[in-house]
């Protein structure tokens, strides 16, 4: 009977644990052994690794990554036994030094191109026509590099004169300079006659072989990334080859798809030189058969948020990903949780023509396009080769990728400032359906754009992000918003063949927290188990009537399990009010009635800011065009704005025309009473005609005093800082004496709702619900959501998970947190494991309703007759008269000094 019960509680956990198809249980017969074995310190101390490792007959190989993580090895690995390795293995968990361990296994990775017949003298496609085209649209760009009037491209060499307006950015002057860009791919040539010059040692390694050489090895199957860094940054005016699309920018490469590839592997990838390196280029991700999903793991997924909050000094690195060459098996991007990442841009391709490519893949994550190859006998991308040399044959939404790469470089030389965030508002705003819209499946979204799965937004163009990039301000901080549908009885529900459930949520604008009113990304993160996955079909309709298939049939696929909690990502509704009414539809299309399933559970994650991006987008009713509350004047004076229109599309029209002033839209001068008007919104009148005689001590009152300010008056007139008392909160000034009134605290405050006031949080914080007691934190540090763990309590910042929490990626990106390993156990039991995966259910301190752990220390919530609120453990509740300090028993509530004396 122990053993049954264990086997299905392993099996239980193993069932939480698949979360990515690639994943699998130690010791299936499809599982691979380890490659890389990997551990943790509390901190960097390469020291201290090298002698734990040593201590274990291993050694420390490569450079850290994840500030504290390191790759080891065995001493003469192939004359140890697998028993040895896993008794050192087993030894080195049990070292107080190391924080976690972990032997990982690899994972499909596949490089996102197909393979032509490369003949590098072929000529096939070059015509004098083309050549001359581009010499006579802007004779100083007609570079001498032989293959130059080969990049159909860049010289508006597509069907109908198009390309990516490339020449317009270069007209500009800009070419890509002090941006730094690494390739995530099998290798560069570093010393390539058309790379060598703009080689970026720092940002390059070699993690395949733990050194800092990242050349690849000249097998004939390690060009990828080297073609990859060609189109980026290729030296112009040289005699070589073509002309990289930012041929002044620096070239880095990671060598990292050359041997096994495991979660480690890609985030020591990923996180590489986040300081230094501006853009991270990936054509690569899981098998694009049709039948898999897969993304990154938990350190990748470290290494993307540390990158997008602490990279390029705090301004967040930029991810490139290539969509997926999977259309032929009709797979999906959707089912690739690295372009179904907010931390990404995910770039799908378009062919000379201007149509669809047949490896395309469709997905509503997919920002935007470049181009890239079509059939065997049509011009593909032209680059370096392997050792040397050029090719005019390189492919796939591989070659999408770095050309986008290209581009942004090309703004960030622009405008360096530039975050992440606002790179992907700048890309989606710039990019040109126009040569697209021949294809079907074109739609427009509820803020004028058009949006299509196979293409996004539309075909990257240069000239216009750079100009964009110059003039762009720093988009208001992203805040997200859940919402959690509560599935009535049945529950799940069940799904049969041919059948159609519609699930309805109703969003309010996020009440609870700062407001998301204008969209950015869009998550559904769902759980459904059917008898072939591959017959699932979701689809997400926003308020405005926006509709995103998040997941298409896939034929090929022919899982049985389902997906658990997989994050579907649509960028689709970008720009919108989400307040309204959103409805999440899954089909099934099989006409197997012997085929049921269940739905589960789905979430809805939206992303977004409470004012809008750019000062001259449209303001929602309930919104406020810059701060919390008013828009400040330059002298100094303040102008509150008030909602009147119910129709946050009033008067909008489509795309992001540059409106004129007093139109409604934040043009011109935003401190008249016209363009205060006309959008529906009416100043408040700065000049009080008749302003009361009234007094506040030996103050006398100004008169036309701001909002926020009680009936008492104030002593200067529209400043909130200048009120007598507030008519809502008290806010401290930070740095100076004084407060000012607000209707909510700003970020960085709490509500004190005993005093009317908001207070500073403290400086770990980033928001918080108590001084100590932190909602979020600065920068990529991760939030404690556990009560009572050690030294650590629930709302702590701390910059790794400590020994038996686990981080939590997926409930909030924004925030990820340190929660508890999820319990198999019942109430009432907590499992004892071994720290290698094995154990049973123990019971509970009698004192802990759940716990994670068998002491009063460890409980998760307190039983009946026990309270912790006093202090931090459970403890039987006072009675009628005890004193908690005196006879040591639990407050049911924390009391006022004044209530205990």
């Amino acid at each position: 009977m122990r053993l049954s019960l264990l086997a299905l509680l392993l099996a239980v956990v193993g069932i939480w644990a698949i979360e990515h198809d690639s994943v699998c249980e130690e010791g299936s017969a499809d599982c691979p052994e380890p490659s890389h074995l990997v551990i943790r310190l509390a901190k960097r101390d390469d020291t201290l690794a090298a002698a734990i490792a040593d201590q274990h007959d291993m050694r420390v190989v490569g450079r850290p990554f994840l500030d504290s993580h390191y790759f080891l090895e065995h001493v003469d690995d192939s004359k140890k036994t697998k028993r040895h390795k896993r008794e050192a293995v087993e030894r080195l968990r049990d070292s107080a030094d190391v924080e976690w361990v972990e032997e990982q296994r690899p994972r499909s990775r596949v490089k996102r191109d197909y393979t032509f017949f490369d003949d590098t003298a072929d000529q096939s496609f070059s015509t004098n026509d083309r050549h001359k085209r581009s010499d006579a649209r802007d004779p100083k760009r007609y570079w001498p590099d032989p293959l130059y009037p080969e990049q159909w491209y860049l010289v508006k060499g597509a069907v109908g004169n198009y390309d990516m307006n490339v020449i317009e950015a270069w007209d500009l002057g800009y070419t890509g300079k002090n941006v730094s860009v690494s390739i995530l791919d099998d290798g560069i040539q570093r010393d390539h006659l058309d790379l060598y010059s703009n080689y970026d040692p720092m940002a390059s390694t070699d993690i395949n072989d733990h050194d800092d050489d990242p050349t690849p090895q000249n097998n004939g199957d390690n060009k990828h990334g080297t073609r990859c860094a060609g189109e980026v940054a290729a030296i112009a005016g040289n005699n070589q080859c073509g002309v990289g699309v930012a041929y002044n920018a620096k070239i880095g490469g990671v060598r990292m798809l050359d041997g096994p590839v495991s979660d480690s592997v890609e985030a020591a990838s990923l996180s590489l030189n986040q300081h230094h390196i501006d853009i991270y280029s990936a054509s690569w991700g899981p098998e694009d058969d049709g039948k898999t999903f897969d993304g990154p793991g938990p350190l990748a997924r470290q290494a993307f948020y540390k990158g997008i909050k602490e990279g390029r000094g705090g301004k967040g690195n930029i991810f490139v990903w290539a969509s997926g060459n999977g259309g032929q098996r009709q797979d999906s991007c959707s089912a690739d949780g690295y372009t179904t990442s907010i931390y990404t841009l995910s770039i799908s391709s378009a062919t000379f023509d201007n149509h669809r490519p047949w490896y395309l893949e469709e997905c509503p994550s997919s920002i935007a396009t470049t181009y890239s190859s079509a059939n065997m006998n049509e011009p593909a991308i032209v680059t370096v080769d392997v050792p040397s040399g050029c090719t005019k044959k390189h492919t796939g939404t591989s070659a999408s990728a770095p050309l986008a790469a290209g581009i942004i470089a090309l703004a960030l030389e622009a405008n360096p400032s530039l975050t992440w965030r606002d790179m992907q508002h700048i890309v989606l705003r710039t990019a040109n359906p126009t040569p697209l819209l021949n294809n079907p499946g074109w739609s427009t979204n509820g803020v004028g754009r058009k949006i299509s799965n196979k293409f996004g937004y539309g075909l990257m163009d240069g000239g216009a992000l750079v100009k964009m990039a110059k003039k762009w301000q720093t988009v208001p901080e992203q805040h997200m918003c859940t919402y959690e549908y509560k599935l009535s009885e049945p529950n799940p529900r069940p799904l049969t063949s041919r059948s159609i459930l519609n699930f309805t949520l109703s969003v309010g604008g996020c009440e609870s927290g700062t407001p998301v009113l204008y969209l950015e990304h869009v998550q559904v993160v769902a759980t459904v188990r059917f008898g072939k996955r591959g017959d699932l079909r979701l689809t997400l309709y926003s308020p405005r009537g926006t509709r995103s298939e998040l997941l298409p049939p896939r034929p090929q696929d022919f899982n049985t399990n389902g997906f658990h909690k997989w994050p579907f990502l649509s960028v689709q509704m970008w720009g919108e009010d989400p307040r309204g009414d959103w409805t999440l539809t899954v089909e099934t299309v099989s006409e197997n009635r012997n085929l049921g399933g269940t739905f589960h559970d789905w979430m809805l994650l939206l992303y977004g800011t409470e004012s809008p991006a750019q000062s001259n987008d449209p303001v929602y009713a309930g919104a406020v065009p810059v701060s919390a509350s008013a828009r400040h004047r330059a002298d100094g004076t303040t102008q509150v704005q008030f909602a009147r229109s119910p129709d946050p599309f009033a008067g909008f029209t489509a795309g992001d025309a540059s409106f004129p002033a007093g139109d409604g839209f934040g043009g011109g001068d935003p401190t008249s009473a016209a363009a205060s008007s006309v959008g529906g919104y009416m100043a408040a009148d700065t000049e009080a005609k008749n302003p009361q005689e009234l007094t506040y001590g030996d103050l006398k009152n100004a008169g036309n005093c701001h909002p926020e300010c009680d009936d008492s008056g104030c002593h200067e007139s529209q400043s909130a800082t200048g009120c007598f008392k507030c008519r809502n909160l008290a806010q401290s000034q930070r740095n100076r004496a004084g407060f000012k009134c607000v209707s909510t605290c700003d970020a960085g405050y709490f509500e004190d709702k005993a005093q009317h006031s908001c207070k500073m949080c403290s400086p770990k914080c980033k928001t918080c619900s108590q001084q100590e007691v932190c909602d979020s934190c600065t920068g990529a540090q991760l939030l404690i959501d556990v009560d009572h763990y050690g030294q650590l309590d629930h709302g702590q910042c701390v910059a790794e998970c400590p020994k038996g929490l686990m981080t939590d990626y997926d409930s909030d990106p924004l925030q990820p947190k340190c929660i508890l390993p999820k319990n198999p156990c019942a109430k009432g039991y907590f499992f004892a494991g071994d720290g290698r995966g094995s154990g049973s259910c123990a019971v509970c301190h009698e004192a802990c309703a759940t716990c994670h752990g068998p002491s009063p220390v460890q409980c998760d919530q307190c039983n009946t007759g026990y309270a912790n609120k006093t202090v931090g453990y459970c403890r039987p509740c006072c009675k009628s008269g005890e004193q908690p300090d005196v006879v040591h028993c639990g407050s049911l509530q924390i009391l006022p000094a004044s209530l205990l004396s």
